[in-house]
């Protein structure tokens, strides 16, 4: 049977199961240049309105993960790995690695950009000076190995399909799909060489599944297709309503990671996912034989400085300072001008349009609107206030971090238009909704 992008796509935008060959057949064109942008961005979209069933996400998983190289490893512990769907003020990955690594796992983790409104690992570590997010594989496999956790992005041999097809998803409106999303996430983790996986799928506002059963799906499907590849997977619920920490932007949140790993603040929010996340990841690698014990682990790493050892020697291992967790301040972008977004009533936060706030920082240059964009790390949004806290008349809200005296006023007007404020308290929400697992 002759094989033609065009006709994978007429298919698949009509609802019809492509077969395993057409997948690969796509996925080797998208690869060597035979497959175009206009065809990628245009199959995207077909899976997006058509979906796939279990066994087409597992054919794209196997497909992606076998357009490079899958690592092999020879370490004296688990090789453990964390992924979040996105959202605003993640920095999870930041902290958690190098927890897990002082904790006796090894985290070879494999990070994306940002996504529409939402902030990218790597974005964030490149605000680091030196970072290197690219390093070839001998670079990186010395990094895991020594450090405990090497955070970078796809190498052009590690899921290269993945790489590209992500970027295109970005810019073209197709990044909420189950299938693509589920084969996306397990594709670059698979060319890892992982031995488990936890996953932390967002819902809430800032989320690109907003609706919670939608999460579920996801949740279901990534633990569902890992298993079909053999890979140890469990997948947390959590939600994205607020931003995760009091503060969105590349720079800034690296600042926050600092500050979380030594000690000198630990927002509850932010540590309450992180605690649960690393709990599983420890039990996954059977390091920890419960999540209590999970946690105690997690907490000692922190507490003992080790975890902000870890960071550092992550950092240098890269490229980056030797003395960046001491001097980070002196190392990091600082935008020039900060503008106030103050309440123009006085009552209890009830909510954030989350997403409106990663648009914002988008809007000031800390995210992309093209594949080829470059961001500004210095700007973005702090000092958030969190749900549920009262303020008056002429209290910030949040601060804008600008380098633009043009153009802030209109996003001040978006951060002041995506918050409510009402006369009570609203009720306590979860952070963990749900456990999903084999």
């Amino acid at each position: 049977m002759t094989l033609l992008p065009q006709e994978i796509i007429r298919r698949k935008r009509d609802g019809h199961v492509l077969s395993s060959d057409e997948i690969q057949y796509f996925i080797h064109g998208l690869v060597k240049g035979t497959v175009t942008e206009g065809q990628v961005a245009a199959l995207g979209m077909a899976v997006y309105f058509q979906g796939m069933v279990s066994e087409e996400c597992a054919a794209l998983t196997r497909a992606m993960t076998e357009s490079g190289n899958v690592l092999q490893w020879d370490l004296d512990g688990p090789v453990l790995d964390k992924h979040s769907t996105g959202g605003v003020g993640d920095l999870v990955s930041l902290a958690l690695g190098p927890i897990i690594a002082a904790c006796g796992g090894y985290v070879p983790m494999i990070s994306g950009r940002g996504l529409g409104h939402t902030g990218g690992t790597l974005d964030k570590l490149e605000s680091i000076p030196g970072y290197n997010t690219v390093p070839d594989n001998a670079l990186f496999r010395r990094a895991v190995k020594e450090a405990g956790v090497a955070i970078i992005g796809q190498t052009g041999n590690l899921a290269p399909a993945d790489g590209r097809f992500y970027a295109i998803r970005d810019v073209t409106a197709t990044v909420e799909s189950i299938p693509l999303i589920t084969a996306s996430i397990l594709s670059k983790k698979l060319a890892a060489g992982l031995d488990a996986l936890v996953m932390d799928v967002k819902t809430g506002s800032g989320a690109f599944m907003s609706e919670y059963d939608d999460a579920v799906s996801l949740a279901e499907s990534i633990v569902s297709v890992a298993e079909k590849a053999q890979l140890s997977t469990s997948a947390l619920v959590t939600n994205m309503d607020e931003p995760l920490a009091p503060c969105a932007g590349n720079a800034l949140e690296v600042a926050e990671t600092v500050r979380y790993l030594t000690g000198a603040k630990r927002d509850d929010r932010l540590d309450g996912v992180i605690m649960g996340l690393c709990a599983e990841m420890l039990v996954l690698g059977g390091i920890a034989k419960d999540e209590e014990e999970g946690i105690n682990l997690a907490r000692r790493a922190l507490e003992s400085g080790a975890a902000a050892e870890r960071f550092e020697h992550m950092v240098f291992c890269l490229g980056g300072p030797s003395d960046f967790m001491e001097k980070s301040e002196s190392y990091l972008p600082v935008a020039p001008i900060k503008v106030s977004v103050d309440a123009q009533q006085g009552g209890y936060v009830s909510s954030w349009d989350t997403r409106q706030l990663g648009l914002a920082v988008v809007s000031l240059g800390g995210g992309r609107t093209s594949v080829e964009q470059s961001v500004d790390h210095s700007v973005g949004v702090t000092e958030i206030v969190r749900v549920g806290e009262s303020v008056e008349v002429g209290q910030p809200l949040a601060v804008l971090h600008c380098t633009n005296e043009t153009n802030y006023d209109s996003i001040v007007e978006m951060v002041r238009k995506s918050v409510v404020i009402s006369n009570n308290p609203p009720k306590p929400r979860n952070i963990i909704y749900r456990y999903v697992r084999p």
